[in-house]
């Protein structure tokens, strides 16, 4: 009952296509890839197909908003663009093709770079997209933004559907990566959210074991929000990954509510998104951020509700700055008190007014 309560707390948000927003809010170009089926009236469900549908959607990001909010419009009422989330443009590609090239001509305007999101658990397609949305905005996320979405159930007691999901939407995944370095993508970050956190190092592990280094060299970091992993299997994912991409960024808290009804359910104490105790995982080059002093509500999203943490983090994901490849200056751009055991890297981050009055 409490899992139903938190996980269902907050309104369901939908697409609503509105081009006369374009010329009030920002817009934000996200491409898809998903292995969701379709509804009777056309829109993408928690279904599973085998076949990949493309797409591009851009979305409307209102200037009278906090940074973290989405504001959905209702659904049985007028839409306000300068208060709700918004969609200006929604294309369907009929091939890989047409998709490989559109997405071409934009990563050629922005240097090569790629952003492929992955949303995580009882996610709506809407939902995951009008995420990486508002991330890749107040985040000003760098390069193309790109979406996988997978299909959730998008239902609180969908959990072990998901689970099953996400393992089925493995190949996807790795073809859609392969569809973006096709496409003239050279620097690509992975950024994925709770169980989406699973299928990304699932799909990594695949790819590393099918010796696909070419597609892994363009792997330029990897960012796991609230990773809903247990942790040994992360530790056996992580070590047939050879090299792990690097930077290697894992937000974690350990007052996050829904990772710790999560580790219940699965039987354990932690999943890696609550981890706080390094040695497990000490012969690994990766960087615990952790964001439990942000933490409202159940915990889950701090990286993106929080504003700020948005504000600490501003251009934490820019590549050529904070996610370079010397782990140990990244430590010092960063307030909190720093970890370190072996490889492994924890810092715990405070607000900045927290620092300030700090003896």
């Amino acid at each position: 009952m409490i899992f139903v309560i938190v996980a269902s707390c907050s309104p369901r948000g939908f697409i609503r296509l509105a081009p006369e927003a374009a010329a009030i809010g920002t817009q934000r170009a996200v491409f898809i890839g998903t292995i969701r089926g379709q509804d009777e009236t056309g829109a993408y469900d928690g279904s599973r197909v085998d076949e990949m549908h493309f797409a591009r959607y851009d979305v409307s990001i209102p200037p009278d908003r906090k940074s973290g909010e989405i504001k959905w419009p209702r659904k049985n009422g007028r839409s306000d663009p300068r208060t709700d989330f918004l969609t200006t443009r929604e294309e369907i590609f009929a091939s890989e093709a047409a998709f490989r090239g559109e997405l071409s001509g934009a990563l050629r305007r922005n240097g090569d770079e790629a952003v492929i999101f992955v949303h995580g658990f009882n996610n709506t397609f809407s939902e995951g997209l009008y995420r990486i949305a508002q991330m890749s905005h107040d985040l000003d996320l760098p390069g193309v933004v790109v979406h996988y979405s997978w299909p959730s159930a998008a239902q609180p007691l969908g959990y072990a559907y998901d689970r099953d999901s996400a393992l089925f939407a493995r190949d996807g995944l790795e073809n859609l990566i392969k569809e973006v370095n096709r496409a003239g993508g050279k620097r690509v970050i992975l950024l994925a959210h709770s169980m989406g956190s699973a299928l990304l190092m699932e799909t990594l592990r695949q790819m590393a074991i099918r010796g696909d280094t070419q597609s892994l060299s363009r792997i330029k970091g990897v960012v796991l929000i609230s990773p809903d992993i247990d942790v040994d299997v992360f530790r056996a994912q992580a070590n047939a990954i050879v090299p792990l991409p690097q930077p290697f960024v894992i937000f974690s808290s350990e007052r996050d509510r829904i990772l710790k009804l999560s580790a219940r359910l699965t039987g354990q104490s932690d999943r890696l998104g609550t981890l706080t105790d390094l040695s497990r995982v000490s012969d690994l080059p990766v960087t615990f951020l952790d964001t439990a002093a942000f933490s409202s509500g159940s915990g889950h999203f701090n990286l993106g509700n929080s504003p700020s943490l948005l504000r600490l983090l501003d251009g934490i994901l820019s590549i050529d700055a904070s996610l370079g490849s010397d782990r140990a200056s990244r430590t010092g751009i960063l307030p909190g008190a720093v970890l370190t055991v072996q490889n492994a890297t924890q810092i715990i981050l405070r607000p900045v007014a927290d620092i300030g009055t700090a003896r």
